[in-house]
């Protein structure tokens, strides 16, 4: 691990413990092991730092759902959308402490939320849609795609926003592969179950998936 990301990791870890606004640079150099003036001169300042680590967040996940939208052409948008899913939780899963952030930080209305909004969730809003719409399509079936968007962006956002409440009250841990693994295969029955195909009259590629 070279300097910078011992920051972000440094950043990462304090900006979930304690909030944005109760970090400052001193403690994230003490973590990180280096003197304030390194952060400085890698990201200018502490808001620097945080849009590293939103970039650090958002650029890979953006590019699961870019990816399989930009799929649709050849397969089916049921398909596209379930492993679309699938990249989503796993990623979520293995930077639990930066996804519980990410989100935090988007239900607090502040000029770093909005701009999230603006550069981020407005893409994500759109091949969430796109997908869905498609495969709803496909199916026949119509619906208020808007709700169910939502639906699915809470599903996915639930245990990693709530990390301490999955923990605590149901006794599982969000971040280990097996609640990943588990956790997907629930979401991904209920989207067949929306979309009038249920997991034994699914296609063998979904059946195929990994859960």
């Amino acid at each position: 691990m070279n300097t910078q990301e011992a920051i972000i990791e440094a950043a990462i870890a304090l900006f979930n413990l304690k909030g944005y606004q109760g970090t400052s640079i001193r403690d994230i150099a003490s973590r990180a092991n280096v003197n304030p003036a390194t952060i400085s001169y890698y990201f200018k300042n502490k808001q620097g730092l945080l849009e590293e680590c939103l970039i650090y967040f958002f650029e890979p996940y953006l590019s699961f759902l870019e990816d399989e939208t930009e799929k649709l052409e050849n397969d089916s948008a049921q398909l596209c959308l379930i492993r679309a899913i699938k990249k989503v939780i796993f990623f979520q899963s293995k930077h639990y402490q930066l996804a519980r952030f990410v989100w935090r930080e988007v239900t607090i209305d502040s000029q770093t939320s909005r701009e999230m909004i603006s550069l981020y969730l407005m893409k994500e809003q759109y091949f969430y849609t796109t997908m869905i719409q498609k495969a709803l399509k496909e199916n026949k079936i119509p619906s208020p795609i808007s709700m169910i968007v939502i639906q699915l962006k809470g599903m996915l956002m639930m245990p990693y926003l709530n990390n301490l409440y999955v923990r605590e009250v149901w006794g599982m841990i969000p971040q280990e592969p097996y609640f990943a693994e588990k956790y997907f295969n629930t979401i991904k029955n209920w989207l067949l179950i929306l979309l009038g195909s249920e997991e034994e009259n699914a296609s063998p590629t979904i059946k195929k998936l990994p859960v």
